[in-house]
């Protein structure tokens, strides 16, 4: 065999293309929905701890319940929207370089 002969690559490596525009858009879709149910869960979590911490005469501990779930809803909406909308992004932006 020449010194200077090509290299066989593995049979075992397999590139496939990544994901279709149809596929990242509707990812990215399931993302948006994904962060506000999670949202909603915290929030209600959140209120249902305040309404037992005020019944049973905590109201600190019922407006800090309050506030921990309303932030958590907040970051888990602000996370999915953020993945979601980059995700739709980049599906739009594979659908135009297929179009041109």
């Amino acid at each position: 065999m020449c010194a200077w002969a090509q290299s066989q690559p593995d049979g075992n490596v397999r590139r496939g293309h990544g994901r279709g525009a149809a596929k990242e858009m509707a990812s990215g879709a399931g993302d948006l929905g994904l962060g506000a149910a999670k949202g909603a869960g915290n929030l209600a979590k959140g209120a249902g701890r305040g309404v037992v911490d005020l019944a049973t005469l905590h109201p600190i501990n019922a407006a800090a319940s309050l506030g921990r779930g309303a932030g958590a809803a907040a970051k888990d909406a602000g996370v999915g929207a953020l993945k979601g909308t980059a995700k739709i992004g980049l599906g739009v932006g594979k659908a135009f370089k297929k179009l041109f």
